[in-house]
């Protein structure tokens, strides 16, 4: 499976940016789709999930500022981001969970907010 993630950019505190990571076909089913990021000298973390129902979770620095979603083929994985901080910067990865357990990643798009 591969994941190419993009729309990442520089964006001024408070502004939006909408991340997008299209998802190549599998034969085995997807569990969940996902946002990661890692800023400098960090550990990558979580931001957000949605599960193959549509169910989304987030992480509590980003709740009620970011958005996660996907089409219903699960081929397109969208993470709409509000309100945006400087400790947002970070590059973005997108992930995909297989129903096996198998994890799968794009390969980052960097997001860089100034204040």
């Amino acid at each position: 499976v591969q994941l190419q993630a993009s729309g990442g950019g520089l964006v001024q505190a408070g502004g939006s940016l909408r991340l997008s990571c299209s998802v190549s076909k599998s034969i085995i089913s997807t569990s969940s789709l996902a946002w990661y990021r890692q800023a400098p000298g960090k550990q990558r973390e979580f931001v957000a999930q949605i599960s193959d129902r549509g169910n989304p979770n987030y992480a509590e620095s980003v709740q009620g500022r970011f958005t996660i979603s996907s089409d219903n083929a699960g081929n397109t994985v969208w993470l709409q981001m509000n309100n945006l901080k400087p400790e947002d910067t970070a590059v973005y990865y997108c992930s995909r969970r297989s129903i096996f357990g198998n994890d799968s990643w794009g390969q980052g798009t960097l997001v860089t907010v100034s204040s």
